[in-house]
């Protein structure tokens, strides 16, 4: 099989959810950032927005927020992670991006989770820890959605998708699973 240092980049990458406090660099988030810019989009439409938060007081809010709305959530596992007090969504990192994207885009589901894997795989390539969040979008289907959204800054008609924990990992990432077999079927 080929190799090269993408694909072991790709094969390494972990979901850490384990942080320092320490901040990251400004060139580190830059190229973090960049790395979202340049996922493939439908129609090269770029329709996605990328909100960097760094500020933990926000992020102790949005924490706080998506463990109220997901305490009525249907499902009991999710319930009983809102109902844990020592359960924060983001994991205690410093840095938490929002991605966005533009409700009346294209596919824009797939844009923006092609640019949250470009962020996850280059965090990775640079040795940064970083988790894909979904839990903490929550908070956007509150009563407080709105204002959240307005703190954020987020373009009107634009709506949170997905978001990444970004940080220096806090330990050891374990291997990976093993993959499950029969999921490629050849016809040639």
């Amino acid at each position: 099989m080929i190799t090269n240092d993408t694909l072991k980049t790709i094969k390494n990458r972990r979901s850490v959810r384990t942080f320092k406090a320490e901040q990251i660099t400004e060139e580190q988030l830059t190229t973090v950032l960049d790395a979202g810019q340049h996922a493939p989009s439908a129609a090269d439409q770029q329709a996605w927005h990328f909100t960097v938060i760094q500020s933990k007081n926000l992020i102790d809010t949005l924490n706080h927020e998506s463990k109220e709305v997901a305490k009525t959530f249907p499902f009991e596992h999710v319930r009983n992670m809102a109902n844990n007090a020592n359960f924060q969504p983001y994991y205690g990192a410093p840095t938490v991006i929002i991605v966005s994207g533009r409700e009346d885009a294209m596919v824009i589901e797939a844009d923006c989770a092609a640019a949250t894997q470009n962020m996850l795989l280059a965090a990775e390539s640079i040795g940064l820890g970083a988790c894909w969040i979904n839990f903490a979008l929550f908070a956007f289907n509150g009563e407080n959605a709105g204002s959240l959204k307005q703190q954020l800054g987020l373009p009107p008609g634009f709506k949170p998708f997905y978001s990444v924990a970004l940080g220096y990992k806090q330990g050891q990432t374990g291997g990976a699973s093993a993959r499950k077999e029969n999921t490629i079927n050849y016809i040639r």
